[in-house]
């Protein structure tokens, strides 16, 4: 999962099983009837979500690639204490991610509903809104860092010989900081429109060529500076084009005025999600902060390996993610509640088949693929606790919808009270964990709060906002998927790796998984589409063949 999430802080009552109205959601004012004959159609909203996915996917998908080529480089160049250096460079402004009080989400979801409504007056205000707010919020945070980039490095035990200039890539990383908030902003047009074609294009094309020119500047003598600088005019380039292409889908966009009616809800909506983010970043990062006081900069770089090749699996989670939020905001109206549930149930449903295997065929490539990526050092150092990443990480993939349903029904005060809950003792978990098992206690004490983090959010979706999951039968075929893959990767763990015993383990726990997912898993209409899909394919083997 993916990033911080909006949340909410519990009453003791809220898991009490009530009716769901629209009339409890305190972050949003109750939505009009729908008359306009101008409001986008809202048919076939599957396919759309389907088809923004694959199109955010392969925006993932293409920087991946490009990055799985450059990144050895860069480790090489930087030696592991410098890709360490690197890393937390990036990683302390997203500590501060709830500085702009959510913004980007805020404009997404309000600027979905005013889309829906065929309001696009109401939705250029809410963009701008959106930016005001987020410049006004977040640029005082990025002073900060400016201003302590000296004293953050010691902090965090950066060598002695890198310190000076860990402390100017902090001071650029302040700008980027900044940037990636309006990014965030102003791609909300397309967002809106489920144009996730145009969004990859922009965001994507200018990651890629981030990703490609690290290296090369390292390797000029740019250094740790230097990447960092690259990402930042990256970021700045990307920000240019998402004011371009959504200014096109959106001519309004291009005002000076503002929306001070909005203030009040986008404020009361954010600021939860502040709540959320501030709970959620050292929710989600907190180990990793942890393994670089209490171990070193090295141990980061291992672990950081394992977990980035752990969330490769995450890409198409994530970009069902970016396309469900403006859907699911514009079916929150009470007259398209059948939809929402549709639509809800059908993801769920899409996640465990594409999760599954993807887990099981990622523990069979783990080590090899460490050890000739990386070098033999993170083959031997990250492979385990990558095992122990992908527990939790099975639990946090299917988590992701159900949180992006509450957030788009305006419940990110309930998510901000259930992080709040849950931080303190995380914390103390995290601390005894790496304190005494080092990268291990890191992977391990993440993993206890996604599956912990899964099971409160589904009880949140379900028993306070009445979100359907689907039938008993079809809950208890997904839980014996998990259990099919838990005995895949218990068998991993404990053989340490040995190719044979996890290529078997894996092999027959697919297969087991294909054949339960057939049977339990997919509708007829499913079956009926996919068999039309591979009939041409078989039919051509035939005709090779004969």
């Amino acid at each position: 999962m993916s990033s911080a999430k909006p949340s909410k802080i519990l009453h003791l009552d809220i898991f009490s099983p009530s009716p769901y109205t629209f009339d409890v959601m305190q972050n949003v004012a109750e939505p009009p009837a729908i008359t306009s004959e101008n409001i986008p159609k809202t048919a076939g909203m599957t396919t759309k979500v389907v088809k923004g996915s694959l199109w955010t996917l392969a925006g993932q998908i293409a920087p991946l690639a490009v990055s799985l080529v450059a990144t050895p480089f860069t480790i090489r160049l930087l030696g592991a204490d410098g890709y360490g250096v690197l890393i937390l460079v990036g990683l302390i402004p997203t500590y501060l991610g709830f500085a702009d009080l959510g913004m980007g989400i805020a404009s997404t979801k309000f600027g979905s509903e005013a889309y829906a409504a065929g309001d696009a007056e109401k939705e250029a205000r809410t963009v701008r809104t959106a930016a005001v707010l987020s410049l006004a919020l977040s640029v005082p945070f990025a002073i900060l860092i400016f201003a302590l980039s000296g004293w953050l490095a010691t902090l965090f035990n950066v060598p002695e010989h890198l310190h000076a200039e860990a402390s100017l890539a902090l001071k650029v990383a302040a700008f980027t900081f900044v940037l990636n908030f309006l990014n965030s902003i102003f791609n909300t047009p397309q967002l809106d429109r489920l144009r996730m074609d145009l969004n990859t294009f922009v965001t994507s094309g200018f990651r890629i060529l981030g990703i490609a020119a690290t290296p090369f500047v390292i390797y000029l003598g740019g250094g740790i500076l230097g990447a960092v600088l690259v990402l930042c005019t990256g970021t700045f380039l990307t920000l240019v084009g998402h004011i371009y292409t959504s200014g096109r889908l959106l001519p309004r966009l291009y005002g000076l005025t503002f929306d001070r009616a909005l203030f009040r809800p986008m404020a009361k909506f954010g600021g939860a999600l502040a709540f959320v983010a501030v709970a959620g970043i050292l929710l989600v990062h907190s180990e990793k902060l942890f393994l670089a006081r209490l171990t070193s900069v090295e141990a980061l770089a291992f672990y950081s390996v394992a977990f980035t090749f752990a969330n490769m699996v995450t890409q198409f989670f994530v970009s069902l993610i970016q396309s469900l939020l403006p859907a699911f905001s514009q079916l929150s109206h009470p007259e398209r509640r059948v939809q929402f549930n549709q639509l809800f149930e059908r993801i769920i449903r899409l996640n465990a088949l594409i999760m599954f295997p993807a887990l099981g065929l990622l523990c069979i490539l783990a080590k090899p693929f460490f050890s000739i990526w990386a070098g033999p050092d993170f083959g031997r150092e990250s492979t385990v606790p990558f095992y122990l990443l992908c527990f939790g990480l099975m639990f946090n993939l299917v988590a992701n919808i159900p949180y992006c349903a509450i957030t788009a029904l305006g419940r990110t005060d309930i998510l901000a009270k259930a992080y709040w809950i849950q931080l303190i003792p995380y914390l103390f978990i995290v601390y005894f964990l790496v304190a005494n098992f080092g990268i291990y206690g890191a992977a391990g004490a993440w993993s206890i709060r996604m599956i912990l983090d899964a099971m409160m959010l589904a009880v949140i979706a379900k028993r306070v906002l009445r979100v359907s999951f689907g039938t008993k039968a079809q809950i208890r075929k997904l839980l014996l998927s998990g259990v099919i893959l838990s005995i895949i990767l218990t068998i991993a763990v404990v053989s340490h790796g040995d190719p044979i015993r996890v290529t078997l383990a894996g092999s027959i726990g697919i297969l087991l998984f294909v054949v339960l997912a057939w049977r339990h898993l997919l509708e007829q209409a499913e079956k009926t589409w996919l068999l039309s899909q591979l009939a041409p394919l078989g039919s051509g083997i035939f005709r090779t063949r004969h």
